[in-house]
C-alpha cells in the first residue's frame, strides 16, 4: 500500500475538495483524509500510478506538491536536519559575507556549490577564507539581526519529540550558529564545521575535518547506531547537494524548496509547504501538532 499526500503553503491555503477528490479518482485510491482543510489531505492506494511525475507538474502550476510514498512504517523515530535554507531561511556564510563586504561574490559560490557544480569542501575554504579579519562579535550580530526560521519548524520538532522522536541538526556551515539554532528549536544534538578566531578576529580558516556530504551520512549512521534504530527509521531534510546522501540513507529523504538539481534525485520533494509538510508525510494531522 502506498500513500498520496497533497500539501500547499499554510500560509496561503489553496487545496480544494474538488481537486483532491478528482485527483483521488485518477489514481484510483480510497477515501481522501484531510489532515488541515485547506492546506494538506491524503488518501491510499494500492499502486503508484505509472503518469504520477505528470501530475505531480501539474499541481506544482497550482502552488500545490503531491508525494507519494509506503504506508508503511512512514512515522518516523527521527529527524536528521539541515540548518542553512532548511531549518533557517539564509544561507549562514552569505550573511557573514555581506558584512565583509563580499556578499555577492560568496552567494554565488555558494549556489554553485549547493547545486552541485562545486565540490563543496573546496567551495566553502574558498568562501570561509573571504571572511579573514571579521571581528568575530559579528556573528552574534547575523543570529540577531539577520537569521529567520523557518516556518513549521517548531511544530514539526516538537510534534516528533512529543512521540518519542529524537532530532539531530546538521550542518555543512558552523557550530557558531547551529547552537543558538538548536537550542532555540529544540534539537537534542547538533553538528557543524568550526570557524576558526584569534583574538576576536576570525582567521580565514576553518577547523578539520570539514563537514560534508559524507560527514552528514556518518551523522546519520552513528546516531541511529547509539539510539538503536536504522535508517529507515529516518526522515531527513535538505535543500543542498551536500545533504543527498543523507537524503538518500534514510527512510524518507524530503528535498525542501531545493536546488533543482537535488530536487531531481529525490521522490520527496516540498516546494511550496514550510516544515510542516514533513508532519503531514507521517500521517500527523494538524490536530496532532504539539503546542509550541
Amino acid at each position: 500500500m502506498f500513500v498520496a499526500t497533497l500539501l500547499t503553503n499554510p500560509a496561503t491555503p489553496v487545496l480544494e475538495g474538488a481537486l483532491v477528490e478528482s485527483l483521488r479518482n485518477a489514481c484510483g485510491g480510497g477515501a481522501a483524509r484531510w489532515l488541515n482543510p485547506g492546506v494538506a489531505a491524503e488518501f491510499d492506494l494500492a499502486a503508484l500510478p505509472a503518469h504520477r511525475w505528470d501530475l505531480w507538474a501539474d499541481l506544482q502550476a497550482l502552488g500545490i506538491d503531491l508525494c507519494f510514498q509506503p504506508a508503511m512504517g512512514r512515522r518516523k523515530a527521527m529527524l536528521l536536519a539541515d540548518m542553512d535554507s532548511t531549518m533557517i531561511q539564509q544561507e549562514c556564510i552569505d550573511e557573514l559575507a555581506d558584512m565583509a563586504g563580499v556578499g555577492a561574490h560568496v552567494a554565488a559560490i555558494t549556489a554553485r556549490a549547493m547545486n552541485g557544480e562545486l565540490e563543496f569542501e573546496a567551495a566553502l575554504i574558498e568562501r570561509v577564507g573571504l571572511l579573514r579579519g571579521l571581528p568575530e562579535s559579528v556573528i552574534d550580530r547575523v543570529l540577531d539581526q539577520r537569521i529567520t526560521l523557518m516556518p513549521g519548524g517548531r511544530h514539526l520538532i516538537a510534534t516528533m519529540k512529543a512521540h518519542g522522536g529524537h532530532a539531530a541538526l546538521v550542518s555543512g556551515g558552523f557550530t557558531a550558529f547551529t547552537a543558538r539554532i538548536s537550542a532555540t528549536l529544540g534539537f537534542d544534538e547538533h553538528r557543524a564545521n568550526t570557524l576558526l578566531a584569534e583574538g576576536g578576529t576570525l582567521t580565514g580558516e576553518v577547523a578539520r575535518p570539514i563537514l560534508g556530504k559524507q560527514a552528514k551520512v556518518d551523522a546519520l549512521q552513528q546516531i541511529t547506531a547509539r539510539l538503536g534504530i536504522t535508517p529507515a527509521e529516518v526522515i531527513a531534510v535538505g535543500d543542498g547537494a551536500n545533504d543527498l546522501g543523507m537524503l538518500h540513507l534514510a527512510g524518507a529523504g524530503v528535498a525542501l524548496h531545493a536546488k533543482p538539481s537535488v530536487a531531481a534525485q529525490c521522490d520527496l520533494r516540498i516546494n511550496h509547504g514550510d516544515l510542516s509538510a514533513l508532519l503531514y508525510l507521517q500521517g500527523y494531522a494538524a490536530a496532532d501538532f504539539a503546542a509550541v
